[in-house]
């Protein structure tokens, strides 16, 4: 078995995670004040802040109410949505290094096992549990074991990052079932013993107009894709039509015509039912285009590892749904879109269809942004499994209510303060 999926323990040290707070506030998020702005010193991600996150907007009543459901004589599964990579582990850093600076975080094999034997040393020492998929076992066992000491673990229920910060995906239910087994055990010594699912949601947004750095962006990544664009175009026109010719390829690829008169949605819905019956007859499952059917034909692959044909086919049927879903009904939703989410369909696009190249892979693991930004940071209730009588499908819907709920009415509060640009958004009627 390939190290890369094999769970290590982690090993946490103090004194650098406690090092590493200052490098990632300063060096990684807000960037050196009289450098950050002044070229050539600006073009430095190191000066100028890797993440370029120059505020953090972490009401005192929000940073309590975490505060409250960390520390001895309870377990509590911190679960931050996931808007952005990169930038994820460093803001979730940031709020860990204040209610529990020894907080386990959970962090996908690739980064803790896969960039050589100094690197794993060195994310084990900061606290990161490895994710192996489909062998999560001993990650899970760990975690209960940590936060049963009274030390946060921190994971992302959404899974992976979708890019599309003002929606909260469908939520996993690790957290919940980790959360449980800690209970079971922490009563079986404590009565009282509590355990916290703590959700925390947060919303970058631009402190200045980027529209000649996404157009820049944009430009790149027309090029890269070898797509022309017209003169004409706004900037969300250009976004819309990258999308509508990469679908165009994807249909012809896979023996669909492409109709011209219906929008981005009806002709990726098409696509995807088309794509999710093939892939249900590959792996002789009967079901509706799913996440279920998805992990079924992952499933499959692991299980079927002697019929290379076939494997290449389930893969490629499954990667491209997967792919395709990621630009999902919350796109064309509502009639406005802002800069931030424009910024979010160019690292989508960037992330799924720009690869090969050096500066598409760095972008991939270190996405720099247009432009410098604001994090607002806010927390939900958190929910006490020790007083929660629900299943877990119900504890992960209730999770999942109050995470979005908090979500929209950030993203109604800035927008009623102007801290929004806003454009049409051609995805709402095309």
């Amino acid at each position: 078995m390939s190290r890369i999926d094999v769970f290590v323990a982690p090993k946490p040290n103090p004194a650098l995670i406690r090092a590493m707070t200052s490098v990632n506030r300063i060096v990684m998020l807000r960037g050196i004040p009289g450098f950050r702005d002044i070229l050539p010193f600006n073009r430095l991600a190191g000066l100028r802040g890797v993440a370029n996150v120059r505020h953090i907007d972490f009401p005192h009543a929000d940073l309590e109410r975490l505060r409250a459901s960390c520390g001895a004589g309870k377990a509590t599964f911190i679960t931050p949505n996931h808007p952005e990579f990169f930038t994820d582990w460093m803001i979730d850093k940031e709020i860990v290094s204040q209610v529990s600076p020894l907080a386990a975080s959970w962090a996908t094999n690739g980064v803790v096992n896969g960039l050589g034997r100094l690197m794993q040393k060195f994310w084990l020492a900061n606290n990161l549990i490895a994710q192996i998929p489909g062998n999560s076992a001993a990650a899970k066992e760990h975690s209960v074991a940590w936060a049963l000491k009274g030390h946060g673990v921190l994971l992302h229920p959404e899974g992976g990052v979708g890019w599309h910060a003002d929606i909260v995906a469908p939520l996993l239910p690790g957290a919940v079932e980790m959360g449980l087994e800690a209970l079971n055990r922490g009563r079986a010594a404590d009565p009282d013993f509590q355990v916290w699912i703590a959700p925390v949601v947060w919303k970058l947004a631009f402190t200045r107009n980027v529209e000649t750095a996404l157009a820049k962006e944009c430009t790149y990544v027309e090029k890269s894709l070898k797509i022309e664009h017209h003169a004409t175009d706004t900037l969300p026109q250009r976004i819309h039509h990258i999308y509508s010719t990469l679908l165009a390829r994807d249909e012809a690829a896979w023996g669909l015509s492409s109709n011209e008169g219906a929008t981005y949605a009806e002709r990726q819905k098409a696509l995807v039912a088309k794509l999710g019956r093939r892939l249900g007859e590959s792996i002789a499952v009967d079901t509706v285009v799913t996440d279920d059917l998805l992990r079924r034909a992952r499933r499959w692959q692991r299980e079927n590892t002697g019929d290379a044909e076939r494997q290449k086919k389930v893969r490629a049927l499954a990667d491209t749904i997967q792919r395709l879903q990621r630009v999902g009904p919350w796109a064309s939703a509502n009639p406005r879109i802002t800069p931030e989410e424009i910024a979010e369909h160019l690292k989508r696009i960037r992330n799924d269809y720009c690869k090969g190249g050096l500066r598409d892979t760095m972008n991939r693991f270190i996405p720099q942004p247009a432009g410098p930004r604001r994090a607002h940071i806010r927390v939900p209730d958190p929910l006490g499994l020790h007083e929660y009588a629900g299943s877990v499908d119900d504890a992960v819907a209730e999770l999942h209510r109050r995470m979005q709920d908090t979500v929209a009415s950030t993203v109604a509060e800035l927008a009623a303060t102007g801290s929004f640009i806003f454009y049409p958004n051609p995805f709402y009627r095309h």
